[in-house]
């Protein structure tokens, strides 16, 4: 007999007495503030998946000994939710999430779980919660599930107990300016063989540090360069992009390949889609290098380069500091203000505007 897998009909709900205020768009710091309920969904191998429930937000119990807490058995998603103008509320490709989700999970050996019924619980959270999916164009509700080892046991094995929850944080602009990098070869976040392509806790803790440290010499993330050639991989919380005219003189957005180091971005695939459908360059998912890139800057073939990814949607990247020197990296040449370069901003509307659904989508996904 086979044991419970998630059930979205057995859903329990139980609101809060204590709900907090409505926030303030105009004051909404990226993940700081919270709804006022979560979903939570427990495993255990003997029983299999228990009943899903909708609570009000609040701290977890878990044992000092869970898996979680002593060898990183954990990975989690970055979705988002949408209001658009007639009131519908939309997710962008959420089967995305949920496959990557169960990916990752299957990577560090957390149990098998329903896509479709899991989804539909999340769903059912943002109803729940749904005052405080923001009205304004470039505002969301991120969602944030977690998948965690929760069984307590100092052997290194795998989990037989684990939780699925969900919370939610609504959320403004990311990066409402373009950002500037710090190409860093000296260290890696992501190897062949590894699990860069997998969207594990443990593949961000370590990036902190040096993360900080670029920050703190006045930039915004790091540029990851990766072997003796310096293959450009991703940004810390993006994948990375460029638009250039290539050597064979063709104008060509190009980002580095899956190739097991790259995070398989949602955003980064339907960017790629987008600029597919117009037909009017080329599209290629290839290594590049830095010297490639600094190539291009120099023989004023370099057009745009961006970050992509949930948190940030688009951002243009405006300098990159590589081995002691600053490059500056075109935006827009016609206009010395602009946020976004031309590309940039293109994609970004129409990825929004199907975000927003004010484009017709089989990508826009309501609630």
């Amino acid at each position: 007999m086979s044991l419970p897998n998630i059930d979205a009909t057995k859903l329990k709900v139980t609101l809060t007495e204590t709900p907090k205020p409505d926030y303030d768009n105009k004051s909404l710091p990226f993940g700081k503030n919270f709804t006022d309920h979560m979903l939570c969904i427990k495993y255990t191998e003997e029983n299999g998946w228990e009943a899903p429930e909708i609570k009000p937000y609040g701290p977890l119990a878990i044992d000092p000994a869970a898996f979680v807490l002593n060898y990183s058995v954990e990975t989690f998603e970055g979705m988002k939710a949408y209001r658009a103008a007639d009131g519908t509320i939309n997710l962008f490709r959420p089967s995305m999430n949920m496959q990557r989700l169960s990916t990752s999970s299957q990577r560090i050996k957390l149990p098998e779980f329903d896509q479709e019924q899991f989804l539909q619980c999340i769903k059912e959270l943002v109803k729940v919660d749904q005052r405080f999916v923001p009205d304004e164009y470039g505002y969301s509700l991120y969602i944030r599930p977690n998948f965690i080892g929760t069984e307590p046991n100092l052997n290194l094995m795998y989990s037989k107990e684990a939780l699925l929850y969900v919370y939610l944080s609504p959320v403004g602009p990311y990066f409402p300016r373009t950002v500037k990098l710090y190409a860093n070869a000296e260290q890696a976040r992501a190897w062949p063989g590894g699990v860069g392509n997998f969207k594990l806790g443990g593949n961000y803790a370590p990036a902190l540090k040096p993360a900080m440290d670029v920050v703190a010499k006045g930039y915004d993330q790091i540029l990851w360069l990766l072997g003796d050639d310096h293959y450009v991989t991703e940004v810390g919380t993006m994948n990375f992009l460029i638009f250039w005219v290539n050597e064979d003189g063709e104008k060509e957005l190009v980002t580095a390949p899956l190739d097991g180091i790259i995070l398989p971005g949602v955003t980064r695939d339907s960017l790629l889609a987008l600029a597919r459908q117009w037909g009017e360059f080329k599209v290629s998912e290839r290594r590049v290098t830095m010297p490639e890139m600094l190539r291009a800057v120099a023989e004023g073939r370099m057009l745009e380069a961006f970050g992509a990814g949930t948190a940030c949607v688009v951002c243009s990247v405006s300098e990159i500091f590589y081995e002691g020197k600053s490059y500056a990296i075109p935006v827009d040449p016609s206009n010395p203000d602009a946020v976004f370069g031309p590309l940039t901003n293109r994609l970004r509307t129409e990825l929004l505007d199907i975000q927003y659904g004010k484009t017709p989508s089989p990508w826009a996904v309501p609630v």
